[in-house]
């Protein structure tokens, strides 16, 4: 099993990757190689996984040489083996698929399938809540262009992505990359004085405190201004059919004050 996992290493092929291969869970994957012996491994994962490797027994793992055409042509049978895969299960029947180009559909599909990968284990907390993060993540895109430029990094330093690749604003990206890079070289380097990281983290806490202020005084003058356009239409309560009604008159009291302010 030591030479399988090399060659695994060699391919780079992951244990997540591995995992969709065979359709199993990640921790699945796990077990198989804490075995001593593929053949001890469930028949039918163990077809596939040589099939991947292109080799007919166990016996002929020594026998692989990894080399830039072995890597290919691994990669082009495991490109095969996800391509029949996402035939059935990126149909229009799937609903989460429904109106996606094949490439957004495939996207979609890594993902769920990562973010299912890392949900399974509910004893995992930490994993948890690096999702429920990422959710917040992307809810906070919208509103603040710099959360790009990011993921652009994480990419580029993950090797997905070249370097000299700007699908951005590329003046903008190329300043916040070069920012973040020397952050991280000054996080790694552990050099910086800790009165002054203190420092900048007090200020921090207090700018998230004052939008966390905004955010609640924004949705309790919301809530006001629902209850008095409630209020003035008569209403006890909000339903289909005055909702359009209660927001209009909401737009309405809101306006008033701004004039009268």
């Amino acid at each position: 099993m030591e030479r399988l996992n090399d060659i695994l290493r060699e391919l780079g092929i992951s244990k997540v990757k591995l995992a969709k291969c065979l359709g199993v869970s990640r921790q699945m994957i796990y077990n198989y190689l804490e075995l001593d012996d593929i053949n001890k491994w469930p028949k039918d994962k163990k077809v596939i996984l040589l099939n991947i490797l292109g080799i007919k027994s166990a016996d002929e793992l020594d026998n692989i040489k990894v080399d830039t055409d072995y890597i290919m042509d691994v990669e082009t049978r495991i490109n095969s083996l996800f391509e029949n895969t996402n035939k059935s299960e990126l149909g229009e029947s799937n609903v989460i698929f429904s109106g996606l180009d094949e490439k957004r559909k495939e996207l979609l599909h890594n993902i769920v399938d990562e973010l299912k990968e890392r949900l399974e284990d509910e004893k995992d907390e930490e994993g948890y809540n690096s999702i429920l993060y990422l959710y917040h993540y992307l809810q906070s895109m919208e509103g603040m262009k710099e959360l790009k430029y990011i993921l652009a990094y994480v990419s580029k330093v993950g090797g997905y992505t070249k370097p000299y690749e700007f699908v951005y604003d590329e003046t903008e990206q190329f300043v916040f990359e070069s920012i973040l890079f020397s952050a991280f070289n000054l996080y790694h380097a552990g050099t910086s004085s800790k009165a002054r990281i203190a420092e900048t983290h007090k200020r921090f806490v207090a700018q998230i405190e004052h939008k966390l202020e905004d955010k609640m005084s924004r949705t309790l003058e919301i809530n006001s201004a629902k209850v008095q356009a409630m209020k003035e239409l008569g209403y006890t309560e909000v339903n289909d059919e005055n909702v359009a009604e209660i927001l209009y008159k909401i737009d309405e009291i809101q306006a008033r004050k701004a004039r009268n302010n």
